[in-house]
């Protein structure tokens, strides 16, 4: 039995639908040209990741419709002049999926494998998902303006037992930045804008950001949070205190149903007349000052992060929660987080019978 409590997806045993429809990470194009090919768990599937000669990204699921012989590197799988090749008999798959040769006979026209259709944000490679099948009803946004004004992206991963809907949670839970992570002066800027799948919250802090070693600063920062989905949520901070402009990319995607993985993706713009700061940064080159902030940034903001962590991965679903006044729009990011499970909306919807 499916019910329905402020605003939010519930099944009977209140726990949320573990893959959400929607947008969610894979792998850096980097990583694919590097390694060849990925092999992974993702959104409770087996999934693999190459690129072919062209540069065509494709991720598929990682079963030969042959016989079935797993396609990943630990079994033998490979990719060879932009096509994969299957361990167990040779079969060739190219870039859409489907299977362009075998080594002694036509390639079947019925052998093509389950691929996911994909979209790619400076080089960070996203796969559509949902659980019927059906095709993206909605696109990730265009790529920021980038160039030489900005660093090269910076990422680090972390893995644990929680829910994407959980972890995009924060991006309007205000009240907690405060009291988890010591941020003070929290303050909403505006109302939380919500259009279709996108998600707009901005708001104002000041926190103590730790440069070097003892060296403590206190910065006055200004955040614009952009939410596609419940996998993709992209920060734009502005720390005025430092005058600097940096993006943290928050990037949620369930692994087997229980555990869900967190990439962090940073990026800093140089930083051209550094305000109130420790002084070795006005005597670094303006080409490196955005390079060593965007480390400490994204080691920063990953000790944040694992703050949150500790709690998310004992916490249990609050369904309905009871709100305090200071809580802010948690219960309008519910009613927006509805629509990435169509499944259960369609289940709601009263069947009419002919009388």
């Amino acid at each position: 039995m499916i019910t329905q409590t402020d605003g939010r997806p519930q099944s009977s045993d209140e726990e949320l639908p573990p893959f959400p429809e929607g947008w969610y990470f894979v792998a850096t194009r980097d990583s694919v040209l590097r390694e060849k090919l990925i092999e992974k768990t993702w959104m409770g599937q087996e999934i693999v990741v190459w690129c072919d000669d062209d540069g065509r990204v494709c991720v598929s699921g990682a079963y030969c419709p042959h016989l079935g012989s797993h396609l990943g590197p630990t079994v033998g799988g490979a990719v060879r002049d932009g096509c994969l090749v299957c361990p167990f008999h040779g079969f060739q798959f190219d870039a859409t999926g489907q299977c362009v040769a075998t080594p002694h006979a036509p390639a079947p026209s019925a052998a093509r494998l389950k691929v996911f259709e994909t979209r790619e944000v400076l080089g960070l490679i996203f796969a559509w998902w949902a659980s019927d099948g059906r095709p993206p009803t909605w696109h990730l946004p265009d790529d920021p303006p980038t160039g030489q004004d900005w660093s090269k992206l910076r990422s680090t991963v972390l893995r644990f037992r929680g829910h994407p809907q959980e972890t995009t949670e924060n991006s309007v839970d205000i009240e907690h930045l405060g009291y988890t992570h010591g941020y003070y002066d929290v303050l909403p800027v505006g109302s939380t804008l919500v259009e279709g799948p996108y998600l707009r919250s901005c708001f104002d802090f000041k926190n103590v950001r730790r440069i070097a070693g003892p060296v403590n600063v206190v910065v006055e920062v200004s955040a614009i949070t952009h939410v596609h989905g419940l996998g993709y949520s992209l920060v734009e901070f502005h720390e005025k205190t430092i005058g600097m402009d940096s993006r943290l990319w928050v990037l949620a995607t369930p692994v087997d149903g229980t555990l869900v993985e967190v990439v962090l993706v940073s990026q800093v713009r140089k930083i051209r007349g550094p305000g109130r700061f420790f002084a070795g940064l006005r005597f670094l080159p303006v080409a490196m000052r955005h390079r060593v902030m965007n480390r400490i940034v994204l080691s920063e903001e990953r000790r944040f992060v694992l703050q949150d962590v500790v709690i998310w991965e004992r916490k249990k679903y609050q369904a309905p929660p009871r709100l305090s006044q200071a809580d802010g729009p948690v219960g309008k990011y519910r009613q927006y987080s509805r629509q990435f499970y169509p499944e259960l909306e369609s289940e709601r919807r009263p069947t009419l019978r002919a009388i």
